[in-house]
């Protein structure tokens, strides 16, 4: 039997047609959340929190732990039940280094990556604004073999605030030139998808590795911030997409810069 590996960060031609991803109308870049939406890291994320946690006594409930997953893993411990008076220094390191030794096992999420693929296809830049530190997020995408994709990697070093806030999404905007009402988000926790929208970005939801518009899937994401469940604009071919920026783009947009956040806050 003959079967064919497509090497990290190749697009599948079979998965392209599956997701079929549509981007609005005026949209002139994507900008992508990294955990849980490029790459399938949430159990990862969880182990190795849950067994930096293991030598102080406190478990990690799943549920809890599932709701929180787009933030840091900075303001999880500050919102952690139990885990305050604990050394966060210590807790972050050893879940990293777990991390780190694991980060050849993460998967790709093959719908975003599509996407990806067929946005940068259409001649659109794309972006990563994530809520993790440098130390993991760019190992992670080269291990996923999607570095050359980006024109921008914003992390939580690059941003005043992390997500809900939206200097991560702003930070990315600025550095590709795009205003942000012309970025389409992609993100997969409520944290994030509310940082996009407060951000002025169109936003797709990543629901058990499948695109959705915010507003228009099956689950229940009523603990987004009033206004995060709007419908998308109509969407489009990515060529007329690819038209439309070709047609309107006339050098970068004026975003304004965040203060610079604190190395490792």
């Amino acid at each position: 039997m003959n079967e064919t590996t497509l090497p990290p960060g190749s697009p599948n031609p079979a998965v392209d047609a599956s997701c079929s991803p549509a981007i609005p109308d005026g949209i002139l870049a994507v900008i992508f959340d990294f955990d849980g939406t490029l790459a399938d890291t949430t159990a990862n994320q969880e182990q190795s929190l849950r067994a930096a946690l293991q030598p102080y006594g406190l478990d990690l409930d799943t549920d809890w732990y599932r709701r929180h997953f787009g933030l840091s893993i900075h303001d999880l411990l500050a919102a952690l039940p139990g885990a305050q008076q604990l050394p966060h220094d210590e807790i972050i390191r050893r879940s990293r280094a777990h991390l780190l030794a694991h980060m050849h096992t993460i998967a790709p999420i093959a719908c975003s990556v599509a996407l990806l693929h067929a946005a940068r296809k259409a001649g659109l830049p794309c972006a990563v604004a994530s809520a993790a530190s440098r130390i993991l997020v760019h190992p992670g995408i080269e291990a996923l073999g999607l570095s050359p994709q980006f024109e921008a990697v914003v992390t939580r070093e690059d941003a005043a605030r992390g997500k809900p806030a939206p200097d991560p999404f702003l930070e990315a905007a600025r550095r590709i030139g795009v205003p942000p009402e012309r970025c389409l988000a992609v993100e997969d926790a409520p944290d994030g998808i509310a940082s996009a929208i407060a951000a002025g970005m169109h936003v797709l939801r990543v629901i058990d590795g499948h695109l959705a518009p915010t507003g228009e899937s099956a689950e229940d994401i009523g603990s987004l911030p009033s206004g995060a469940g709007g419908p998308m604009p109509p969407g489009c071919a990515l060529g007329r997409a690819a038209a439309r920026r070709a047609a309107t783009r006339n050098g970068p947009a004026s975003v304004p810069a965040p203060p610079t956040a604190d190395s490792d806050r």
